[in-house]
């Protein structure tokens, strides 16, 4: 597993010093100087920076920027190409026109030497290639960024592929890492609107995947998990692999003899059903979306094979998806709605396979989903692409605070690819059609006794569990409680307007009690006779009767200018 370490003062260690001034000669030369600028980055490296050329060249400048972004990634080597290919499965990172950009990403480098293939043998088996083979070919069929692959053939005699890394690989790429890890710190730091994103957590799960990929044992289990899941499928092969020849850091796997997906006219020479192929290769990809969960990651015409009978051969298991049986079943609910043109269901199924970052508004959602809908309502089903409907899908939800599970954009990606290829094959291909079985099939697992006994146990086991943990919560709680640990506070709220009523209708209360007070005392001064007097009058009781009446005034005036009478 690569790990990332804080690179504190970046230019301390010369390993990092001198890839970090050739990731910014290079963004330099594509035109990026504004992303430096902005990163500010000159105060870790103001050295470096000032023997760097700021300026493109002329025919580069006149390049789009997304286009630049590839070609600047393709040249800063094996880290970043696995970056851009993660980012053009991420609509909620970057715009459309990256996302086509990204997807031409090329990593063909030239081979490493067979020398260096030995040392790899001997580190992790302690033979020679040709200790372990009857035979191996010493120059790569292909290379790549991260490896290479050469053929070979067992002691039996077997046809095989042999899989290594390229050498010190690994230190390469975590050295990438930790200046990406020093970059995305610094986004976060000095640009706005991508701290939401949170870049930090998107190179230490890319960081994941990455040593994922780089570990051959975990492609080996990926392999054989794909093999049993499609155990009796007569429309699919997959390639056997070997474990006692393969390592870490070796893969070796059957050679096979096919023909890429891509080359349709050599296909439809040699008399292949092009149809057929194009709606075998859609329906794998559906089951193992629908039914297992566990599917291709990027099955893209060059990772597929197609041999004698029409049957599909998938290639490169180092880029799986998983869904859970949640993630199934939320993800049918938006199919069904889709499928049905169900606008009033289509809401919650947006709703259930995604995460919401901000305020939502359902009825503006609910209003946007519609309008969708109505866009591909009469269409015929030919017509309708569902991988332009998911990306179209995509961008609305992000519009509306929301953002997909991660794990469902690789799944979009997927069937966005497969559809791509069965249409190249077969322009009249309907995937959303293909796709009503595998959507029943989901419909009716929910309900079948067994699945609906199993849910049962499992919310009883919770249900059962949950009292069984009551007691001792209760207990705890008390002890803190005696131990004066605890402090049990309530809050008022909503009471304020309360109070101020009653406060105001007690005051008007005492105030009415004063003044009948006054008034009836004012009038037993004035039947007293009581002197000093006024035309016969006693003066303190008019007085009284003077001081009621500009109390009443005052108690009517205040009832009025508050709206109560």
């Amino acid at each position: 597993m690569i790990s990332i370490n804080k690179i504190g003062a970046i230019g301390r260690t010369y390993r990092h010093l001198s890839r970090y001034q050739r990731i910014i000669r290079i963004l330099f030369k594509y035109g990026f100087s504004d992303l430096v600028e902005g990163l500010r980055i000159d105060q870790y490296l103001e050295t470096g920076l000032k023997m760097i050329n700021r300026k493109p060249h002329e025919e580069i400048k006149k390049r789009s920027r997304p286009e630049r972004f590839r070609m600047a990634l393709e040249e800063l080597g094996p880290s970043f190409i696995k970056l851009g290919q993660i980012l053009s499965t991420r609509p909620d990172l970057i715009s459309p026109e990256y996302l086509d950009e990204l997807a031409k990403l090329q990593d063909n480098v030239p081979p490493f030497s067979f020398t260096e293939v030995k040392e790899i043998f001997l580190a992790e088996t302690g033979k020679k290639p040709n200790e372990l083979f009857r035979e191996f070919d010493e120059q790569p069929m292909a290379a790549a960024s991260l490896g290479q692959v050469h053929r070979g053939r067992l002691q039996n005699g077997k046809a095989v592929v042999i899989k290594v890394p390229r050498p010190n690989i690994e230190n390469i790429i975590a050295v990438d890492l930790e200046i990406l890890a020093h970059l995305a710190s610094l986004a976060e730091q000095y640009l706005e609107g991508v701290q939401g994103h949170r870049p930090s957590a998107i190179v230490e799960e890319f960081a994941k995947n990455l040593s994922q990929e780089l570990d051959y044992s975990v492609e080996l289990t990926n392999i054989q998990r794909f093999a049993r899941q499609f155990m009796g499928n007569k429309n699919i092969y997959v390639p056997i692999v070997y474990p006692d020849f393969s390592t870490e850091r070796i893969l070796t796997m059957e050679y096979i003899d096919g023909i890429k997906a891509s080359k349709v006219d050599t296909l439809r020479s040699q008399g292949f059903d092009l149809r057929l192929i194009a709606e075998r290769g859609a329906k794998l990809l559906m089951e193992q979306v629908f039914v297992h969960g566990f599917f291709h990651g990027d099955p893209h015409p060059g990772n597929i094979f197609i041999l004698p009978d029409n049957i599909i051969c998938f290639l490169d298991f180092g880029m799986m998806g998983r869904l859970s049986r949640k993630d199934r079943n939320d993800f049918t609910d938006l199919m069904i709605s889709i499928v049905t043109n169900n606008d009033r269901r289509i809401t919650g199924g947006v709703i259930g396979i995604t995460n919401q970052l901000g305020k939502l508004d359902h009825d503006a959602l609910s209003r946007d989903l519609v309008e969708l809908l109505d866009r591909y309502l009469y269409l015929p089903l030919k017509a309708l692409q569902t991988g332009k409907i998911l990306r179209e899908l995509l961008g609305l939800v992000q519009r509306h605070n929301l953002s997909l599970k991660p794990n469902l954009y690789l799944m979009i990606k997927a069937l966005s690819t497969i559809e791509g290829v069965g249409l190249m094959l077969d322009p009249n291909l309907e995937l959303i059609k293909l796709a009503e079985p595998y959507i029943k099939r989901v419909k009716t697992e929910r309900l079948r006794p067994g699945r609906l006994t199993e849910k049962i146990g499992e919310t009883s086991g919770e249900y059962l569990k949950l009292i069984q943990e009551i007691p001792e919560e209760a207990r705890g709680i008390l002890r803190q409680l005696r131990a004066g640990k605890m402090n049990l506070g309530f809050e008022h709220r909503g009471l304020a307007s309360l109070s101020t009523a009653l406060d105001r209708v007690s005051n008007r209360i005492a105030f009415a009690i004063v003044l009948a007070a006054q008034i009836i005392g004012s009038s037993l001064i004035i039947l007293s006779d009581i002197p000093p007097k006024w035309n016969g009058i006693p003066i303190i009781g008019l007085v009284g009767f003077l001081v009621a009446g500009v109390m009443g005034f005052w108690l009517l005036v205040s009832i009025i200018r508050h709206g109560k009478m």
